[in-house]
């Protein structure tokens, strides 16, 4: 995969650049602010972007606007969101155009090379992948539950779709058949009132309904 890499930590940065390079992938740019990134990523068009959230000048959400920004600019760029902390702006407009290849990662995650690295192949493979942490904080908005007719399993499944599992993991982390979840996922998608339209577009607009919720 052709990678570019966004952190405005030079150990943190070349880190990255290291275990991304060891595992398989080309690192195309490495950059440490958010107008670098948009140009690095028209430059090179690369597969995946990984993002730090906070950058120069203000180091509060420059990362995000500029990820925003690249799946605006660059449709097909996969974005991997790196973040010490949750930052809820511009976090909706990040996910909401339902086409999936987005993740969003608390950067404790990284110290977890095999989870990152997976979250990457996941997000890069067009799934959206959240960390938990991430989820509960966009959860907690007040607002009208609209996924409040599933059941409490068809919730766990929808949770686990949400953090980018497949049928497959979510089934062993469950431990039913991939049958099951795949009846599971169906019952969520009619009670979401989601008509066909590809299943993996459905996932995301299911994923998206569940954090609104």
């Amino acid at each position: 995969m052709r990678v570019v890499v966004a952190e405005d930590s030079v150990l943190l940065r070349e880190g990255i650049v290291r275990l991304l390079a060891e595992a398989g992938h080309e690192v195309v740019a490495a950059v440490g602010d958010g107008p670098a990134l948009v140009a690095a990523v028209a430059e090179h068009t690369p597969d995946a972007a990984v993002v730090d959230v906070r950058m120069p000048p203000t180091h509060t959400d420059e990362g995000l606007r500029a990820a925003v920004r690249v799946r605006r600019d660059t449709p097909g760029t996969r974005v991997l969101v790196l973040s010490q902390y949750v930052e809820l702006a511009y976090a909706d407009e990040l996910l909401a155009d339902g086409r999936g290849g987005v993740g969003y990662l608390l950067k404790d995650t990284v110290v977890d090379v095999d989870g990152f690295l997976d979250a990457l192949a996941r997000v890069g493979a067009g799934a959206t992948v959240l960390d938990p942490q991430v989820i509960s904080q966009l959860m907690l908005r007040g607002r009208r539950d609209p996924v409040q007719e599933l059941t409490p399993r068809e919730r766990e499944v929808l949770e686990l779709m949400a953090q980018g599992w497949s049928n497959t993991a979510i089934g062993r982390k469950l431990v039913v058949s991939d049958g099951a979840v795949e009846k599971h996922i169906g019952n969520i998608f009619t009670k979401l009132g989601l008509a066909p339209d590809g299943d993996q577009h459905r996932r995301v607009l299911a994923v998206l309904a569940y954090l609104r919720s």
